[in-house]
């Protein structure tokens, strides 16, 4: 889902829970501009991927795949058990990447997402040892 401005600022409130926000972006001609984020929320044994994003000019060159290999790589330093996230059904690009990467279905939410109305397929990765991305 598309967050607000207000639960972006959110996130860097006093209090608000453990999370990291990743931004990439151009290093030169297009100083400042986006390429892609994470923002990803931890608990003591979970973390779940909040919102991943790449820039439309951006996708297809690993910007994705780089920040989720770093998150995946922080969540076994934190020694948490899984990562979790949900994805549009019709999202096949992003569904193939967390694919790649080892994430597996665990299930579906009817109707979670508007605009257009649609399912979101739950996804989670196991981060312990015997649980390693697929390379």
């Amino acid at each position: 889902m598309h967050w607000s401005e207000k639960a972006y600022q959110e996130v860097f409130q006093p209090g608000a829970p453990d999370r990291i926000l990743w931004v990439l972006e151009e290093e030169e001609e297009d100083e400042g501009a986006l390429r892609a984020f994470l923002v990803a929320r931890f608990s003591a044994v979970e973390c779940e991927l909040e919102n991943l994003v790449v820039a439309a000019t951006h996708r297809r060159r690993g910007f994705g795949m780089h920040l989720l290999k770093c998150l995946i790589a922080m969540a076994r330093q934190r020694n948490v058990e899984r990562i979790l996230l949900e994805v549009r059904e019709s999202n096949v690009a992003a569904r193939a990447l967390y694919e790649k990467l080892g994430f597996e279905v665990t299930g579906r939410r009817k109707t979670y997402y508007s605009n257009p109305q649609e399912d979101a397929l739950m996804f989670a990765l196991n981060c312990t040892p015997s649980g390693a991305p697929k390379r």
